[in-house]
């Protein structure tokens, strides 16, 4: 497609929020709506895409606007079953064909981490790199690669899936890893995700936080935020580091809502530098110039980003 179409329509399903954002062709903001992601399972969450879109049409005066669908998880080919999703309702699921039954359009769909790292490559903090990875620190924890200003895929459509990767150089306190929903011990999502850090504050300190009381806590002089939040970089350092020995990103963007926490970007440029494979360490580390939920705005992109629609 040589130029984008006039409205373009995103839709991103979090685990936590369903975010839908309709943009113009000179990328203006039309309308943007969030919702509580149901509790009622599949079906449930392809109603709430389905009223989502028709909300949006009928406050625009719009049809048939094209829908592009940022979900945790890729689709697996030929099949078109949605798999690896944290949102484990969603996975074995003909995601694409039943939101294109209940939309009565095409639709595509790429996996969440991919449209973020869409997004920031494209008009956000990581405008004009070659390279760019985009991290989701949220429920779960994903990864994205855009190189040339285009997703990179890979032939499994798994390529930045860091966060089902173990956690890299473990301390002994560290073994053998909390379980993970993906069957195994010690992934990265386990320790990096909100509810990550939740356990982890909790099994050291004997009390549950939510993230974001941990980290006013912390900045409140509590000693054991504090000290919590300093493994969280500690480990945040470390699987970073591997990213950067393996692709040598130009900037890492942090999406997701541990994306908010500002000393972040201070603080794990300062640790990476130990597990970097190189004298110095030129990759940066930023915030996403269009908030913790770009994704959406990368889910609007995937009719002009991708050319040909996605195998079937």
């Amino acid at each position: 497609m040589s130029n984008p179409p006039r409205f373009r329509v995103g839709v991103d399903l979090g685990g936590t929020k369903i975010e839908i954002l309709a943009l113009d062709r000179e990328e203006r903001e039309l309308v943007r709506r969030r919702i509580p992601t149901p509790t009622g399972g599949y079906e449930a969450i392809l109603e709430a895409v389905r009223w989502l879109v028709r909300g949006v049409e009928e406050e625009l005066g719009l049809a048939g606007v094209p829908i592009g669908v940022a979900s945790p998880g890729t689709l697996s080919e030929p099949g078109g079953l949605l798999k690896n999703s944290n949102t484990v309702c969603l996975c074995g699921r003909a995601l694409r064909a039943d939101l294109e039954r209940c939309l009565a359009r095409p639709v595509r769909v790429a996996n969440d981490a991919n449209c973020f790292a869409l997004s920031e490559a494209s008009d956000g903090a990581a405008q004009g790199e070659a390279v760019v990875f985009g991290v989701i620190l949220g429920t779960g924890v994903g990864g994205g690669v855009v190189i040339d200003g285009k997703i990179l895929s890979g032939a499994n459509g798994i390529a930045g899936e860091w966060g089902h990767n173990p956690l890299p150089w473990p301390q002994a306190e560290e073994l053998p890893g909390p379980e993970c929903y993906c069957g195994r011990r010690g992934c990265i999502e386990t320790f990096l995700s909100g509810p990550g850090l939740a356990s982890d504050y909790q099994r050291v300190a004997g009390m549950r936080l939510k993230p974001d009381e941990i980290v006013g806590r912390a900045a409140a002089g509590d000693p054991s935020c504090e000290a919590a939040l300093r493994r969280y970089e500690d480990r945040l350092a470390r699987g970073l580091a591997h990213v950067i020995n393996l692709l040598d990103p130009g900037v890492i963007v942090l999406g997701g809502g541990l994306s908010n926490v500002e000393r972040l970007y201070r603080r794990i440029p300062l640790l990476w530098s130990r597990w970097v494979f190189s004298d110095r360490v030129l990759t940066k580390l930023a915030a996403p110039r269009h908030g913790d939920s770009s994704g959406v705005r990368g889910a609007a992109r995937l009719w002009e980003a991708g050319g040909s629609p996605p195998p079937r």
